[in-house]
């Protein structure tokens, strides 16, 4: 499996020696920056193998959402009728954030990482899966011991199966918690209408989250995985502004420093005690969802190289409004993050989906 095989690939890296700053490979659609020579020891191109499946990174039309709706739960004659679902996770959530911040960046981070492999269907929450795989998305490389959040889902999605059992699924409660630790963190300036209405998914697999773009991911594999998705350029530069919010792990940049604002790398440097030192991915106001991400960008002081990138031509443009322009950025993220829960939706328990009593396992 390429997961295992970059893993193996990483760690004789590391035991021979620091990585060489020039030729280096990057694997795993840009989370994994390897110092090998030989690209053969990390596929590339536009197709990825995947437990026999063979995926094609092509545009496709834009999410539809077709059969979500907003109020979803509100409706007395459906029989998904639960008036409290969507109060109980807004409440789980807010005692969350308020006792630590950085769970509200986890959850949003957590509904992009469903969202963007298998559609929005709760599968980056499966321990198990209907085929009993347990090598399920929480052990791909972007998500191994790093998904933040899943104790606010699995608390409220108690509560709701204790009010409402069999009606409310985990895809649901992941946007929504989304949706909510989004208007808390930016002191409810962000405020997504978020519908409801979808399934949750039986299947999960580790090397699909190579769809994910990752740190080091340049212009086009970022514009490549978000058109994949049925997603703009706009939208990809919109929904990196979440970036603003968050630790980063001093690994994913640290190879930057010399391409960086020289006294803000200098505080980096001296903040990175090694690799696996987390620091605020925006230094100035850290724990609020706001634009000043894009002004880092403009100054050189991004973490990441897929922050840095944004600083192009192709994307300066949507990347100095949303600096300069106040609301802009908060309106757009709104839609974004909107669009970005209608990608791949299951809406019905014949399209292989259903809804888990316990957010971690499929139904028997």
């Amino acid at each position: 499996m390429v997961t295992k095989l970059a893993a193996l690939i990483v760690l004789a890296a590391f035991l021979g020696g620091p990585p060489a700053c020039e030729g280096d490979i990057i694997c795993f659609n840009g989370w994994l920056k390897l110092p090998i020579q030989d690209p053969r020891l990390c596929p590339q191109g536009s197709r990825s193998r995947m437990n026999g499946r063979t995926r094609a990174l092509v545009p496709v039309p834009r999410p539809s959402g077709l059969g979500l709706g907003l109020g979803y739960y509100n409706n007395r004659s459906s029989k998904s009728y639960c008036p409290r679902a969507e109060g109980i996770v807004r409440d789980a959530v807010s005692k969350a954030v308020a006792a630590q911040p950085g769970i509200g960046a986890g959850l949003i981070r957590l509904f992009f990482h469903d969202c963007f492999v298998r559609g929005c269907d709760a599968s980056v929450l499966l321990k198990t899966t209907n085929s009993n795989n347990s090598d399920t998305e929480m052990e791909g490389n972007p998500n191994k011991n790093s998904l933040r959040g899943l104790e606010v889902i699995d608390a409220a999605k108690a509560k709701i199966e204790a009010a409402c059992p069999g009606r409310v699924s985990c895809a649901d409660i992941v946007a929504f918690a989304a949706r909510d630790a989004s208007s808390i963190l930016s002191n409810r300036r962000i405020n997504i209408r978020m519908p409801g209405g979808r399934y949750d998914g039986r299947e999960s697999f580790a090397d699909e989250t190579d769809q994910l773009p990752g740190p080091f991911s340049g212009a086009t594999v970022l514009l490549n995985n978000f058109k994949a998705k049925g997603l703009t350029s706009d939208e990809m530069v919109t929904l990196s502004g979440a970036h603003t919010i968050g630790r980063a792990r001093c690994a994913f940049f640290s190879s930057r420093f010399s391409e960086m604002d020289p006294t803000f790398a200098a505080k980096l440097r001296a903040q990175c005690n090694d690799d696996n030192t987390n620091v605020d991915q925006e230094h100035v106001t850290p724990e609020v969802l706001d634009m000043r991400y894009y002004q880092d960008v403009i100054d050189g002081k991004a973490l990441f190289t897929s922050d840095a990138v944004l600083n192009s031509a192709e994307t300066i443009k949507q990347v100095t409004e949303n600096a300069k322009k106040a609301g802009a950025w908060e309106r757009k993220f709104e839609r974004a993050m909107e669009n970005l829960g209608k990608i791949g939706v299951k809406t019905k328990a014949d399209q292989g989906a259903e809804i888990r009593k316990v957010c971690w396992r499929v139904n028997n």
